[in-house]
């Protein structure tokens, strides 16, 4: 049990950094000098190469549908109030109910009876 929760922490780890990377490159203007172009892509690199990290980890823990879906729906919820709190983005009755339903399930998702990872290390 303790390796799925290690597994579900790295997956939403994962998607969190998806997150950090979007909101990184979303928040340099276009319009400023070249060089702080170069920071920006570093950071969405950085963040990139963070998650994919992470999801590697989440993957060896968890099965590629419980890892990839937690990362997805971290992502999703991450970014989405990142962008409201941030870059005050409306967020309508939709995307509250498609959150809703993700949270659902990744719920429902996460207690069924998936078989056991099995470690190769």
């Amino acid at each position: 049990m303790e390796g799925k929760r290690r597994g579900y922490a790295w997956a939403v780890f994962a998607g969190i950094c998806a997150a950090l990377a979007a909101v990184s490159a979303k928040s340099f203007p276009s319009s400023l000098h070249w060089r702080w172009h170069f920071l920006k892509y570093g950071l969405v690199i950085s963040c990139n190469m963070v998650m994919w990290g992470c999801h590697v980890n989440s993957l060896k823990l968890l099965s590629s549908l419980q890892a990839t879906v937690t990362n997805f729906a971290t992502n999703f919820l991450a970014s989405g109030i990142s962008g409201f709190i941030l870059f005050r983005e409306p967020l309508s009755s939709q995307w509250f109910l498609g959150a809703f339903l993700i949270l659902l399930g990744v719920f429902v998702m996460s207690k069924s009876s998936i078989e056991k990872k099995v470690s190769s290390d």
